[in-house]
């Protein structure tokens, strides 16, 4: 098996997994999309959170070109990314009650609020409990998560829930699990993830449908155009984004 094999493979496991996505869970996309763009017309708050390399797809539709700028990181302490040290103090802190629940509570969310929770498993401590917790105080909330863990593995939840069961809208990536998408007889486990391509295009996906409705109003004179952010790197770019972050402040917790 050549690396070239490998590197095809891998290509064609994103590229069907997408297709798959795009297929499969296209009427869910839509729902979640219709959450976000209400949040967006209402005034609402909306918030982001995934653990660990989930964070990666939760960080990835906030502060950015294209995007709309009301969206915000949740930002629990020791989980965003593997930035924390040592890493595996991230994957303990997964399984700490009360963490991410005291961060939300910190923060402006109120009933009627938005939140998505990325979690791959669904089954640590911490996505269950945010989830249940924000939708016990009244906010949406989307979880996008892959439906193959609940079937295979146990919660660690003390309810023996999953996030799955304290969701709005669930978003199946349908990642295996394990996480890995190739093999290779000289290596001792599965490599090749396709999780944070896959988590990063459905949220996306969903920002791009909610886009698309708020435009849609718009031309129809029944609500402002989506606020979204332009690229820092095209002239004009910082001052058009300073007075769209201005002009939404009440409800941009990135920005001072």
């Amino acid at each position: 098996m050549s690396m070239n094999d490998l590197v095809g493979q891998y290509f064609e496991a994103a590229v069907a997994h997408l297709q798959r996505i795009r297929t499969e869970e296209g009427e869910n996309i839509e729902r979640a999309a219709r959450l976000l763009a209400d949040a967006v017309a209402e005034g609402r708050r909306i918030f982001t959170f995934g653990a660990g390399h989930s964070s990666l797809a939760a960080q990835d539709v906030v502060y950015r070109a294209g995007g709309l700028a009301v969206l915000n990181l949740l930002n629990v302490p020791g989980m965003t990314g593997v930035n924390v040290m040592p890493a595996p103090l991230g994957s303990a802190l997964e399984r700490v009650s009360g963490l991410a629940t005291a961060t939300l509570d910190l923060t402006p969310a109120t009933s009627g609020d938005l939140l998505f929770v990325i979690s791959l498993s669904g089954r640590q401590v911490m996505p269950v409990e945010l989830a249940a917790h924000a939708r016990a105080r009244g906010l949406h909330v989307v979880g996008v998560t892959s439906l193959a863990y609940p079937d295979k593995v146990g919660s660690q939840h003390p309810s023996g829930s999953y996030l799955k069961d304290h969701c709005d809208v669930v978003l199946d990536s349908k990642i295996a699990v394990g996480d890995a998408e190739l093999s290779h007889p000289g290596a001792q486990t599965g490599f090749g993830s396709v999780s944070t391509i896959v988590t990063s295009a459905l949220m996306q996906a969903v920002v791009a449908s909610a886009v698309g409705r708020l435009a849609e109003r718009s031309l129809a004179g029944e609500g402002e155009a989506p606020p979204l952010l332009r690229s820092g790197n095209v002239d004009g770019g910082t001052d058009w984004n300073a007075e769209l972050m201005a002009r939404h402040a009440d409800r941009i917790f990135y920005a001072f």
